[in-house]
């Protein structure tokens, strides 16, 4: 009876071992850039969903969507719940997954691309946290000028509240913005509009911003893992507080160049020749017009909420790559060595 009851499991454990044993062949086939494109690419729809409500009332803070400017965090939240609904929380939200995939893929995967060139190019630099200021900067760069249509997108689609016309009773009124359906529309209509150069209208504060701020991030983060007791380095909580930090000192330093950006993306050129309002054509112009025109504080409007996001933004985003590399069996960095990967040892 022993000996049958063992050949009746034989099949399928048997079945398990071989599936087991694909799987772990498939995942020794692929690159190393793969599987740091689809580490990266993971983490960022983790962690831009995760925040996505937070996201599109930052966004309706920073552009000064007349219903909400007068607004705090929680009223904003409940005004919009009231005339979206929960739904209302995540428009825009298609897009941006739809730019953080292939954003936050490419952003991870050519910082580890960007770093083993300089160790094995520039040795003279040394191999400290230097190294992923510099990498993490490039990477940045290369990531938003790939992925900024999708951007703008997002945010033309978050910055349209439903019943427009309900808000702002006995305040002046501004003449219609364009509707838009959809990704699809936007990018139609923003083509039609002034052609590729409109589908990058406000790419530059965005560079001018992203390359300190993803170096920063960078910097910081793995700054603050190589202190943490090799005890710990596993620790998920320890990486949660590593990219807080990170992304919260990065984006404070940076905050201003991100509401340029928005309210470059959301500009109409109908609009604005009917209101005769000044058009934000660059980031230092922009600087200056936000703070003639709205005051300083516009230049932090949303800070506080940025800081809510932010937070969590990054700090799911790093450890979500992290424990994403160990799933896809990316070799650590002290384990590798030699340009033959992208993840060269520091």
């Amino acid at each position: 009876m022993g000996p049958s009851q063992g050949s009746t499991l034989t099949p399928t454990t048997s079945a398990t071992a071989a599936a087991a044993d694909v799987d772990i062949r498939l995942l020794d086939v692929l690159p190393v850039y793969v599987k740091e494109l689809i580490a990266g690419g993971a983490a960022g729809a983790f962690s831009k969903t995760a925040v996505a409500p937070l996201e599109r009332i930052k966004i309706l803070l920073q552009t000064r969507t007349e219903e909400f400017k007068s607004l705090g965090i929680l009223r904003s939240m409940k005004k919009l719940k009231q005339h979206e609904g929960v739904f209302g929380f995540y428009k825009g939200n298609g897009a941006s997954v739809l730019r953080i995939v292939p954003y936050a893929a490419l952003h991870f995967m050519t910082y580890e691309q960007y770093r083993c060139l300089i160790l094995n190019n520039f040795s003279s630099l040394g191999t400290g946290p230097f190294i992923d200021l510099l990498a993490g900067s490039a990477a940045g760069g290369t990531a938003v000028l790939c992925t900024y249509p999708l951007d703008l997108t997002r945010t033309k689609l978050a910055y349209q509240v439903a019943n427009n016309g309900q808000f702002g009773h006995g305040l002046r009124r501004l003449p219609p913005l364009p509707y838009y359906t959809g990704i699809k529309d936007v990018f139609w209509s923003v083509y039609k509009e002034g052609g590729l150069r409109s589908l990058y209208r406000g790419v530059g504060p965005t560079l001018t911003g992203i390359l300190p701020y993803a170096g920063l991030k960078f910097y910081i983060y793995e700054e603050l893992k190589s202190r943490v007791p090799e005890d710990y380095k596993n620790s998920v909580a320890l990486r949660l507080c590593c990219g807080a930090l990170a992304g919260l000192f990065g984006q404070t330093l940076t905050y201003p160049l991100d509401v340029v950006r928005r309210q470059m993306q959301v500009q109409s050129q109908q609009q604005l020749n009917q209101i005769s309002a000044p058009r934000i054509t660059s980031t230092m112009q922009g600087i200056s017009t936000i703070i003639h025109e709205q005051g300083w504080r516009q230049l932090f409007a949303g800070l506080s909420i940025n800081y809510l996001k932010v937070i969590p933004s990054v700090a799911i985003g790093f450890t979500a790559y992290d424990m994403m590399k160990s799933i896809l069996g990316v070799p650590p960095r002290e384990n590798t060595g030699g340009a033959s990967t992208s993840a060269s040892s520091a």
